[in-house]
């Protein structure tokens, strides 16, 4: 028997963790059945079930073969009315304009009630949360985003108040407060809204003009799939992200949030299609995603200058567990805009597969004595075809400010205001096969990394590995079948680790304080 473990209950659906060991898909397939009924298959560690009833009682086992091997205990949440958007005028025929009756039924929905969007495809623009929603995508229900970047609303970057005293920060683009057109949905200082289902949110990205000249602004900067601005107690649960005009998922200083069993999709040449960018946010769960895109599976953020500077928030108490991630730059990204800090950041039951990168980190100087990057750990984590597993690059050029000779020189700096700071990174249970650089850890010499701590880490080099650039800082060339390289950093502890398949030498170090190896 093992515990299954209830990350999440609705009134209609309730996602658990079925931990036999597997990291995002289960050991073996589970029989599940509910009040002794079938309920399905189970083929993921973290799998929802829907189609339940509101303020119902249901107990939960899970069978292999005939023997039962786990159970829980399940009471849905109470609902009060369900609006479905037919009724509201949506038609789902995918040419009409169901913007107009799908806000209804959102801006009318009471407490407690739920937005039912059932089968059919339906003709978007920009749709607006409110506090106390639940909004239901059944299977197969496509919302298909507007095409016309000049039909979208824009939300501005900042305003002033009328006395001057305070900002109202309503858009973001990449860590600055500037203008950018609404994102697929919106949420802005609402509470207690869950968003799940079967269906899909597709941006057509693919049909649009977002992904031509992308860093060129045009009108205002590209929307979002799904961006919550100082939200509290947000749940999406299931649901399909398809397509993306630019990054998928931003939640954005708001806390307490839940994403679970959701899939972020897009081709693998996308600009930007990042998929899970938290910023400036504290209280995360992300369980069961599975990412394939064009850029970082997730990449954590927390302003680049300004709003870091001033607002001081980092993104913090974050959990990402059983997830899969494929085909895109980084895993797990730290950074580059970080102004504000990461902590205590910890991924685990993970398989990262065909990605540029595992863990990334990315900063540098200018970002500020705020931009602390401290307590994160890899653990239990399976990498395959992965570049270079692990890199944490204090000299990242990306960006026209950072290729100035102050922030890409190797020598010592002042440190100050300016200066950022990574402490203690931890990789444990780690086995990355197929690599071509085992790993580049390149601190600021005037400000090394504290601490790089592996235990139980396995890297095998693959034979025939193409050559790449591990850290994207000036003077880091093409490497194959290269080791682990450190520069500037104080500590690195390694317990049974294991490096194979390199050309020369297993840990080469430049200016690093200790080396405590068993």
């Amino acid at each position: 028997m093992f515990e299954v473990k209830k990350l999440f209950t609705s009134a209609r659906s309730c996602t658990v963790e079925l931990p036999d060991g597997g990291l995002y898909r289960t050991v073996k397939p589970y029989r599940l059945t509910l009040n002794g009924k079938d309920a399905g298959l189970a083929e993921t560690v973290v799998h929802t079930i829907y189609g339940l009833w509101p303020d119902t009682k249901y107990t939960l086992k899970v069978w292999d073969g005939e023997k039962e091997v786990g159970r829980a205990s399940i009471h849905t949440e109470e609902e009060s009315f369900t609006l479905n958007v037919r009724k509201f005028g949506a038609a789902g025929d995918g040419v009409h304009d169901d913007t107009p009756a799908i806000q209804a039924a959102i801006n009318t929905c009471p407490k407690k009630g739920r937005v039912l969007i059932p089968a059919g495809e339906y003709h978007v623009l920009p749709l607006f949360l409110k506090s106390h929603v639940r909004i239901e995508l059944q299977k197969g229900a496509t919302l298909l985003l507007e095409t016309d970047r000049t039909k979208f609303p824009i939300l501005p970057g900042m305003i002033r108040s009328t006395d001057e005293t305070r900002d109202l920060n309503l858009g973001s683009w990449e860590g600055n407060p500037l203008d950018m057109f609404a994102a697929f949905i919106s949420g802005n200082n609402v509470e207690d809204v869950v968003i799940f289902g079967e269906g899909v949110l597709d941006g057509q990205g693919d049909k649009a003009d977002w992904w031509v000249t992308p860093k060129i602004r045009r009108g205002a900067w590209r929307p979002r799939m799904f961006f919550i601005n100082d939200c509290k107690t947000v749940t999406v649960q299931g649901i399909t992200f398809r397509n993306s005009p630019s990054w998928n998922l931003q939640p954005y200083f708001s806390r307490d949030l839940k994403f679970l069993n959701i899939k972020v999709q897009a081709p693998a040449n996308s600009p930007n299609t990042d998929g899970f960018d938290p910023e400036s946010c504290k209280g995360i769960l992300l369980a069961g995603a599975h990412f394939s895109l064009g850029d970082d599976c997730i990449a954590i953020k927390a302003g680049k200058l300004y709003m870091g500077a001033t607002y001081k928030t980092p993104t913090s108490d974050m959990e990402v567990s059983h997830c899969l991630m494929e085909n895109g730059h980084g895993g797990m990204t730290c950074g580059s805009e970080m102004a504000g800090g990461v902590q205590h950041v910890y991924l685990h039951d993970c398989v990262m597969r065909n990605t540029d990168r595992g863990l990334r980190i990315k900063t540098r100087r200018g970002r500020g004595e705020q931009g602390v990057i401290d307590d994160i750990v890899f653990d239990n984590v399976l990498m395959e075809h992965v570049g270079t597993p692990y890199v944490v690059n204090c000299l990242y050029f990306c960006d026209p400010d950072g290729r100035t000779e102050y922030v890409q020189s190797r020598e010592k700096q002042p440190v100050d205001e300016r200066t950022p700071r990574i402490g203690q990174i931890t990789f444990r249970n780690v086995n990355a096969t197929d690599v071509t650089c085992a790993g580049y850890f390149l601190g600021l010499p005037e400000k090394p990394i504290e601490c790089v701590a592996m235990e139980n880490v396995t890297i095998t080099c693959a034979p025939d590995a193409a050559p790449m650039v591990p850290a994207m800082a000036n003077g880091v060339e093409n490497v194959s079948r290269k080791g682990l390289v450190a520069i500037n950093v104080d500590k690195i502890v390694m317990k049974n680790v294991s490096i194979t398949g390199q050309d020369g030498v297993k840990l080469e170090c430049e200016n690093v304080g200790e080396v405590e190896e068993k």
